[in-house]
């Protein structure tokens, strides 16, 4: 049965969004047929975006890339499993809910049913609220935002099937971050210790080792007194304010200076503190001093000394990031109005506090000497971590197991990498990790711990023996349920009980995320069909977090690897190579350029960044891909335009190809075999950026050089007319399923004027071209286009119109490509009026062609 032939006289782009976006949601045009076996199917971990944030032009760019792939394994054939998620827990969310309504968490509130937020809110005044009011707050703004995300991914034409829809925090990402965790306590997995902890002392919880970063920081080396028997001992540091947590004096065992001392004492300056003089290979004997002051917890070297000397705790920083108040016990009483002069004071004001007063005791040689430092900080924080000792869930990750590190590098070696190189950013990662994962966060909106602590009779936890929820009882929330054989009374209460006051971190449900999507333990028949993946897409910048994390607890459940394939995007930067980010002021928005160019230009432009590779972003690039969306609108109406279609019938894979004989149409289509070949070897390798290069170049050669060649045989009604009509439409259907994956509105558009059903259903084209009953040298094809370019150029310099006729043409060439050009003739004759008959002249000096072309009139 033919289709009916419904070209638009005028096709124009705008519109094709909004219209095509709802006739695929209400055909279900992507929707996910779980009756396909595993093999029949090709599932995607795609990445759930922080909907607290917002999007900019980087995540148009990455989660287009996705799209390609998903798009081209559906053209494939695969049944395409392809799910988004929001992650809407963790800081981002309270922070923005904290500014946005104007009120602050206090877990000691009793819960308000009704609360109403402030009608203006104050972010400098937060109003304090419930635990349970808080989270219900920022429920309520995650689901706006979520929609406004929606449908931008809607807009950029996301192929997602949004009946897979989740969250980070709804309840069945908690039932199974829950049952996770369980699972990895029954193990021996995860385990509580009271130990140093990085800490944010901004946002007030505890940061783990993958959230860090390394930033410079102003400070000062000062130069300090400690007393020793005979003679004083100076050290330097540039945190004086934690010599009342001084432990021990390092130095490095070969250092000469100072082997006499070791094994001996000295005293802290102000507090009068007798500490150990230890020998460590960890001491830099050229730096400063040589010796170094060990305090509990300066930094990270502090906690690998304490830890492997034996030291004992002397913390004196709260988690507020204040000297704590209570003078400690290992204060020698002549000490103690030193250490009542920093008491509650931030680590700012205690230094400033300490250097004035070595310098009244004459304990401060010299002045403090500037300089940078490098300092950790959380990723979101502004200021430098302190590290606090705290009770804290962990999670085995490999940082205190080589055995586990090269189970986990070996899980990396069984993925395909996407750039290949970027493997090593994560095996690196792996042999550097110095300790477990840190998985409990001091927060409030997230998926808290299903564990609960006897209470002894002094109200004291019994952390050695917790309570853990059933399975069968997910999703808990202890601050709100009791655990079994309790009653609400007694929650608090000593005999009683308390809950886990924490939640876990982020990462530790989104490392969950195949899981999650999969339906793990949730619908066992779609975890079977999807699980494990295979495709994760991601940023570079996450390996070492989201990457990893997820290795890990799939390594832990299951024994397996997540996914099959990780394709790697790279940053979208500005012109100058900088990264874009809000405080730079050169953040790009994705509203802006959809509404501006439409959707195909900015994918077109995102499918040019390469795998892995940043990307500098030019806006006027953009037009160059609506310039090619209105180009495919308008040579397919040139097209189909003609007769019926020329009688094509409605599966565009079942074209009449016999009916292609003549040389420069079989060229044409010789030429786009080795087009299709190389796009799907590309896409194969998830280059989907070359593939759209070849793709394009074929299609603008197509329009210019094939299309004018072959305008005036199409029109004729013999056989010669027939080739030309059944090769232009053959080479469209295949070029329009080529650039489908890239343009997905414009070939819809033109897919439904004469086909149908969807384009994004139909097939990838790696065999239609073969229908084909000849074939013929691709060369004949730019030759022919050559010489046609040189006859028109000739038209150009004698300033004549091109429908003029050429009265002589001469050309010159080698014999190789003459026997080329002259079957094609007859077309180059035609598209260039000539006349006259040609004459040849062969000459083999002649790189290409010399054309000698001469108008009438002249």
């Amino acid at each position: 049965m033919s289709v009916v032939n419904t070209v638009p006289e005028k096709p124009v782009l705008e519109g094709l969004e909004a219209t095509w976006s709802a006739r695929w949601a209400e055909r279900g045009t992507y929707a996910f047929d779980r009756t396909k076996t595993r093999e029949q199917i090709y599932s995607i971990d795609t990445p759930p975006p922080t909907v607290s944030g917002s999007l900019h032009v980087g995540h148009v760019f990455s989660y287009t890339h996705t799209d390609l792939i998903a798009r081209y394994q559906r053209m494939q054939g695969k049944e395409v499993f392809y799910p988004m998620g929001w992650d809407d827990n963790g800081l981002p969310t309270e922070r923005r809910v904290q500014n946005y309504f104007g009120v602050r968490c206090d877990p000691s509130l009793p819960y308000e049913p009704g609360y109403t937020p402030p009608e203006k809110p104050d972010p400098k005044k937060q109003v304090a609220v419930s635990r349970r009011n808080f989270v219900e707050l920022c429920n309520e703004l995650v689901e706006e935002d979520e929609k406004v995300f929606e449908q931008l991914w809607r807009t950029l034409g996301l192929s997602v099937d949004w009946a897979q829809k989740y969250t980070t925090i709804g309840d069945e990402s908690q039932v199974v971050s829950q049952l996770a965790f369980l699972r990895n306590v029954a193990r021996g997995e995860a385990y509580q210790q009271d130990a140093p902890t990085l800490w944010d002392v901004t946002y007030q919880t505890a940061v783990a080792q993958a959230e860090l970063e390394a930033r410079e920081y102003p400070g000062a080396y000062h130069r300090v007194a400690f007393h020793g028997d005979n003679a004083p001992v100076i050290i330097e540091t540039t945190r004086p304010e934690l010599i009342a947590a001084c432990v021990a004096l390092i130095a490095h065992p070969d250092d000469e200076r100072y082997q006499p001392l070791f094994g001996t004492t000295v005293t802290s300056p102000l507090y009068g503190v007798e500490v150990p003089v230890v020998a460590h290979p960890a001491a830099d004997p050229d730096k400063g001093s040589g010796i170094v002051m060990s305090c509990t917890f300066g930094d990270l070297t502090d906690v690998q000394w304490w830890r492997e000397l034996q030291l004992p705790n002397r913390t004196i920083i709260g988690r507020d990031g204040r000297v704590l108040r209570d003078t400690p016990d290992w204060i020698r009483p002549e000490g103690a109005d030193h250490y009542a002069d920093i008491a509650g004071k931030t680590t700012f004001s205690a230094r400033e506090a300490v250097v004035g007063a070595l310098r009244e005791t004459g304990d401060l040689d010299g002045e403090p000497a500037p300089t940078q430092r490098m300092a950790n900080f959380y990723e979101r924080g502004d200021k430098p971590l302190e590290i606090v000792s705290t009770r804290q869930w962990y999670l085995t990750n490999g940082g205190r197991s080589a055995d586990l590190r090269g189970e986990l590098v070996a899980r990396g070696d069984q993925i395909d990498w996407v750039p290949a190189y970027m493997q090593s950013r994560l095996t690196n990662w792996i042999e550097g990790l110095n300790g477990d994962w840190l998985v409990s966060r001091q927060r409030f909106f997230g998926i808290p711990f299903p564990v609960w602590y006897r209470l002894g009779a002094d109200g004291e936890p019994d952390y050695d023996d917790p309570i853990l929820a059933a399975e069968d009882t997910l999703p808990v929330d202890p601050a709100s349920q009791v655990p079994p054989g309790f009653a609400e009374a007694q929650r608090g209460e000593p005999g009683g009980f308390a809950a886990d006051p924490d939640i876990l971190d982020t990462w530790a449900t989104s490392s969950l995320t195949p899981q999650i999507v999969c339906g793990w333990e949730r619908d066992p028949d779609l975890f079977e069909r999807t699980f494990p993946m295979d495709l994760r897409p991601q940023g570079h910048d996450i390996i070492r977090t989201w990457l990893f994390s997820s290795i890990v607890r799939s390594h832990l459940e299951h024994g397996v690897a997540p996914w099959r394939h990780a394709a790697l995007s790279g940053f979208v930067v500005d012109p100058d190579r900088k990264k874009m980010s809000k405080s730079k002021g050169n953040v790009v928005v994705p509203d802006e350029i959809l509404t501006k160019y439409g959707a195909d230009a900015v994918r077109w432009r995102a499918a040019g960044a390469r795998p892995g590779a940043d990307s500098p972003f030019d806006e006027a690039q953009m037009k160059i891909g609506r310039r090619l969306a209105m180009k495919v609108l308008n040579a397919s109406k040139f097209v189909l335009a003609a007769e019926e279609s020329y009688g094509l019938g409605a599966d565009a894979t079942h074209l009449d190809a016999s009916r292609v004989t003549e040389p420069v149409d079989l060229s044409m289509l010789s030429r786009l075999r080795t087009v299709v070949d190389e796009a799907t070897a590309r896409f194969q390798e998830y280059d989907y950026a070359t593939a759209l290069e070849v793709s394009e170049r074929f299609f603008w050669d197509f329009c210019d050089d094939y299309l004018e060649l072959v305008k005036e045989r199409s029109r004729r009604d013999d056989a010669a007319g027939a080739s030309a009509k059944s090769a232009f439409v053959l080479a469209l259907s295949v070029q329009l399923r080529l650039l489908a994956p890239f343009l997905p509105y414009v070939t819809e558009e033109v897919w439904s004027w004469w086909q149908e059903g969807s384009i994004h259903h139909a097939s990838w084209p790696v065999n239609d071209v073969d229908l084909t009953t000849g074939e013929q040298d691709p060369a004949v094809l730019t030759s022919a286009a050559s010489v046609l370019a040189d006859i028109r150029g000739a038209k150009s310099i004698a300033k004549v119109s091109q429908k003029t006729e050429i009265r002589s043409l001469r050309i010159s060439a080698g014999q190789a490509d003459i026997d080329l050009v002259r079957l094609a003739m007859a077309d180059v004759l035609a598209a260039g009026r000539v006349v006259a008959e040609p004459t040849y002249v062969v000459d083999e000096q002649i790189d290409g062609f010399a054309v000698e072309a001469i108008a009438a009139g002249d």
